[in-house]
């Protein structure tokens, strides 16, 4: 399966910003991915574009790597992915662009698996059971991801269903009792929708978290569903002068670590994402200690193996976030999902808030054995995931 023919496009995200897309063709089989970008970015995953905008990342892959993968068998998949390291020469992507990169990278996945004429998860599985990941799904929120919100960027439910469907429909259904609820509590408020889907409203953070597990547990116990609530703090985006400042409080890291503590326990929260400051491992260590709840790594991490070679070192947390872009090829996303494993971390695989509808997390978090998918609930790009995972699971059955 040799690479005949590589080709760049550009197309817009959920934001309305231009996004990459790359197809590539070979004498057997053809591949097609879009690459995703955040809002609220850790310092240490890949540049998504070099300084100068995508176009000039687009410019340096044809001139300079494009010439490389022609004519390599793409089924060399750790080859591809060396020489687009190589070729990049920077520890971030920032000649070519991570999103380039990575785009590059699944866009020879795909390919490969469609030469043998199988889908991608079934190629690239590397778990001795395939499993569909649990669904989780951002219901409200704010942050770097809604103007007018909470502090806390994403308040999340995870449904643990027989079946993916069932799972989707009851993360949708808390979605709109969420709704429903901000409704009665603002009758004369408009209210809005965050990058993701999630619902935006004035509300205090423990306000918005009261709405939302109150919610769970009502559709939860209509629908005989395991539903369980989370957050995504994304704490590095609030944390100044080394208080975390919220609206209502200012706390020290020590003072953060009791409180985010004391919440899991009082709201028997599931899970709770970049609760502390990217740089400090021995404070999330220190929270990680002090709770039975998934303690999820993101900013920390950023899909990054040395990184994460830290964490488990001094026990920082016991879950991973996954997103293949934070660091720009598949073979090192699946060496960071094999590594978190080996230390018996829970792995995560993630959307972006600047999304495409693209669908390959889907198949890459079935592969690779994740525990669950961050993907919103509702909107066109979110979907395009969890719809995926019905066909895939089909296909399974």
């Amino acid at each position: 399966m040799i690479i005949e023919r590589i080709n760049f496009r550009k197309i817009i995200d959920s934001r309305g910003n231009l996004a990459i897309e790359v197809d590539i063709e070979t004498t057997s089989g053809n591949g097609r991915c879009a690459a995703p970008a955040g809002a609220s970015t850790g310092i240490y995953e890949a540049q998504a574009y070099p300084e100068s905008g995508i176009n000039q990342g687009i410019k340096i892959a044809q001139k300079e790597v494009l010439p490389k993968l022609i004519g390599m068998n793409v089924e060399n998949q750790e080859h591809i992915d060396q020489t687009l390291i190589e070729i990049d020469g920077t520890d971030n992507f920032s000649r070519i662009g991570g999103n380039i990169a990575v785009a590059i990278s699944l866009a020879s996945a795909k390919a490969a698996a469609n030469g043998k004429q199988i889908e991608l998860y079934k190629y690239l599985k590397n778990v001795d059971e395939i499993k569909i990941p649990a669904p989780m799904g951002n219901v409200l929120g704010g942050g770097a991801h809604a103007v007018g919100g909470t502090d806390i960027q994403e308040f999340l439910v995870t449904s643990f269903c027989d079946n993916i469907m069932d799972a989707m429909l009851a993360n949708v259904a808390v979605h709109s009792r969420v709704k429903n609820k901000l409704k009665k509590r603002l009758p004369k408020h408009a209210l809005g929708k965050g990058d993701e889907g999630a619902w935006v409203a004035p509300l205090s953070n423990l306000e918005a978290l009261e709405i939302v597990v109150e919610s769970a547990k009502e559709i939860g116990e209509e629908r005989s569903v395991e539903i369980k609530t989370g957050l995504d703090m994304a704490a590095s985006e609030f944390f100044i002068n080394n208080k975390y400042e919220y609206k209502e409080m200012s706390l020290t890291s020590e003072e953060q670590i009791n409180w985010v503590a004391e919440i899991i326990d009082k709201y028997d929260l599931y899970s709770v994402e970049d609760p502390i400051d990217q740089e400090d491992f021995d404070g999330w260590a220190e929270l990680t200690s002090k709770t039975n709840a998934l303690i999820i790594g993101d900013d920390l991490y950023t899909t990054n193996r040395n990184r994460i070679e830290i964490g488990i070192g001094k026990k920082s947390t016991n879950a991973v976030l996954i997103k293949p872009n934070q660091i720009g090829t598949l073979t090192e996303t699946r060496k960071a999902i094999e590594m978190a494993h080996g230390a018996g971390m829970v792995t995560v695989i993630s959307h972006r808030s600047g999304e495409t509808t693209d669908s390959t997390i889907s198949h890459l978090g079935v592969a690779f054995g994740c525990h669950a998918i961050k993907t919103g609930s509702v909107g066109g790009e979110r979907i395009a995931k969890l719809n995926e995972l019905v066909r895939i699971e089909e296909e399974m059955k």
